[in-house]
């Protein structure tokens, strides 16, 4: 991994990490932006893949960051990738929860709370329209991604039905 490539990931997922506010699922658009489109580390599919890879194994949604540093640079680049994303987002969060405790009660901070659930919510639907559009390679897997949007939707089973369907249709469609 070269020096640029490591100012690159440091730079692009440390500014990310700043305004992952619904958590780094929310910003994942951006991260398509980052990797896909503007340096061009991998493609559509890659990413997609990647993102359902870090979803299947246990841990937080941000393990999908270590995955993208590993694509464009091994272990330094997941290294890198991982550091920058999670440790700007943690000071802040300290630094928050801080200054929280000592304004708790405040009308105006349940105000900024509460607007803040709607823009995390939208990042998230922003997300899941990025990673669809990654998937949509033919009709079985945009009607695999409409079928599984209104299952996830409409019912109280696990979304591990869904990765275990999908993997089902993967194998049958090789």
């Amino acid at each position: 991994m070269t020096a640029a490539v490591f100012w690159q990931l440091v730079l692009g997922f440390g500014a990310i990490s700043l305004v992952s506010v619904g958590g780094g699922i929310a910003v994942l658009p951006e991260m398509h932006r980052l990797v896909v489109e503007v340096h061009g580390w991998m493609s559509d599919a890659d990413f997609a893949q990647r993102f359902a890879l870090a979803q299947a194994a246990p841990g937080p949604n941000v393990l999908v960051v270590g995955l993208f540093g590993w694509h464009v640079g091994g272990v330094a680049g997941m290294l890198t990738a991982t550091l920058a994303m999670t440790l700007p987002t943690s000071f802040l969060a300290f630094a928050f929860s801080r200054l929280r405790t000592r304004l708790a009660g405040r009308f105006w901070l349940r105000v900024v709370e509460r607007g803040l659930v709607p823009i995390a919510v939208g990042l998230i639907g922003a997300s899941g329209l990025i990673l669809a559009q990654g998937t949509a390679t033919g009709w079985v897997p945009v009607v695999l991604t409409a079928c599984s949007t209104v299952f996830v939707w409409r019912t109280d089973f696990s979304p591990l039905w869904v990765l275990g369907a999908g993997a089902l249709v993967g194998l049958a469609f090789l």
